[in-house]
């Protein structure tokens, strides 16, 4: 199973932080320069040219993926209490939940519990830490979303994605087209030097 679909059973006394420290600007401050030197590092960049502004949508898009994937699987709906982080370099966090499956697959939970109950706190910390557009981020959730109906391949996960797009916060993120989403906006990955456009970018062509 691809790990941005997979929550870890949680252990105490295994690495794990407790979700919420992501609440405080300063963790999520330090996790955003933490993938910043990774990247100056990882392709010989002049740090100069690597906005943090920049590094935090594409950050927080990763993080997004990782709170909205697993539950597309496996219906749970957890509290930010219930769910733990391990800070990593690069590459999805490890995530563990201590919450038990929910009794069936529903939108309105989904977005309530995941979309506004996990994602929305936590986009509000990189909005105000960074300055960033609410539209890009929000955009930046109806990527991950895509993403993840994409690598499923499952029509009710596309269907979820759908549905959300129709309501807020998503609606006037993006536009989708049977199973290809345009977004209006730009996770600007682009102003990284080598970055280029995302495949659902409002930069791109239109098909």
């Amino acid at each position: 199973m691809n790990p941005y679909f997979v929550w870890e059973d949680h252990a105490p006394g295994e690495g794990w932080r407790p979700f919420t420290e992501l609440h405080d600007p300063a963790v999520a401050v330090e996790r955003v320069e933490v993938a910043r030197r990774t990247l100056v590092t990882m392709f010989g960049l002049d740090p100069a040219v690597v906005p943090p502004r920049v590094v935090a949508s594409v950050t927080f898009l990763g993080v997004a993926s990782r709170l909205l994937a697993p539950p597309l699987v496996t219906p749970r709906y957890p509290a930010p209490e219930q769910l733990y982080w391990k800070p990593v370099p690069a590459g999805p966090w490890p995530m563990a939940c201590t919450a038990p499956p929910a009794g069936g697959a529903s939108v309105g939970a989904y977005r309530d519990r995941v979309v506004l109950g996990l994602v929305g706190p936590l986009l509000e910390v990189f909005r105000a830490a960074f300055r960033l557009s609410p539209k890009v981020l929000w955009g930046n959730v109806s990527s991950a979303l895509a993403g993840a109906a994409g690598q499923l391949g499952d029509p009710a996960a596309w269907a979820t994605l759908a549905e959300l797009l129709t309501v807020a916060p998503l609606a006037g993120t993006a536009d989708l087209h049977g199973r290809a989403l345009r977004r209006r906006n730009c996770c600007l990955y682009y102003r990284i030097p080598g970055g280029g456009t995302c495949g659902d970018c409002v930069l791109r062509p239109a098909p």
